[in-house]
């Protein structure tokens, strides 16, 4: 792979991996998307990483990257036009620290919230409860600026935004009567928005001998 470009292993509709989507498109560094389905995995992707989720970026020199965050870096380290690693409140550690509280304790409650069924003795609703808990963090953040760090988008932004768009799917006439207006208006501002729509284009599954789609595109 001395000359190519990195190689994505993605997945649409996972948060994770649309994570990785924004802040590559945001850099705007080239790579070659592989978009797998995940009951069918490539055995390449298995090869690289075998703990078989995505993202999973392989880089030119062999370099693999299979956690969405850490892809994030990388690309926004390669090019970074917005500032996303410099946020405009606080500082890197910060938005790192609330990334975390997103991939930790929330998306333990929001798995058990919205796939209550593959768990024993759940309660999704006492699980949406505990989500709250970090949704009213978010709020509190949102209520001091149009994002989490500012006037401005940075990393944890759309490392979170993701996550939530997930949570609000679950149950959306009970996520739009909740009381957390200023995370609405963040959210629809998002999924409304053209860049958030640049990065979820359908593309075929994709099978070895298959050429690799452009992405960004």
């Amino acid at each position: 792979m001395a000359d190519a470009h990195p190689i994505l292993y993605s997945f649409r509709r996972c948060p994770y991996a649309m994570r990785a989507r924004l802040a590559i498109a945001n850099a705007g560094v080239g790579v070659k998307l592989r978009e797998v389905v995940l009951r069918d995995k490539p055995a390449h992707m298995l090869e690289i990483s075998p703990k078989g989720t995505v993202p999973v970026l392989q880089l030119a020199d062999g370099t693999v990257i299979d956690e969405s965050l850490d892809v994030m870096r990388w690309a926004l380290e390669q090019h970074d036009p917005d500032g996303w690693l410099t946020p405009e409140a606080g500082t890197l550690a910060d938005t790192l620290a609330l990334i975390a509280g997103c991939d930790g304790d929330f998306k333990h409650h929001l798995d058990r919230y919205k796939y209550a069924a593959r768990y024993e003795d759940v309660d999704p609703i006492e699980h949406r409860k505990a989500a709250e808990v970090f949704l009213a963090k978010l709020e509190a953040r949102l209520n001091d600026g149009a994002w989490l760090f500012g006037s401005r988008a940075c990393l944890a932004d759309y490392a979170v935004l993701p996550f939530i768009r997930q949570f609000a799917s679950v149950d959306r006439a009970w996520f739009d009567s909740a009381p957390y207006p200023a995370l609405h208006a963040w959210l629809k501002a998002f999924m409304d928005g053209d860049f958030f729509k640049s990065v979820m284009n359908k593309y075929p599954q994709w099978q070895p001998g298959d050429a690799e789609a452009d992405f960004p595109g």
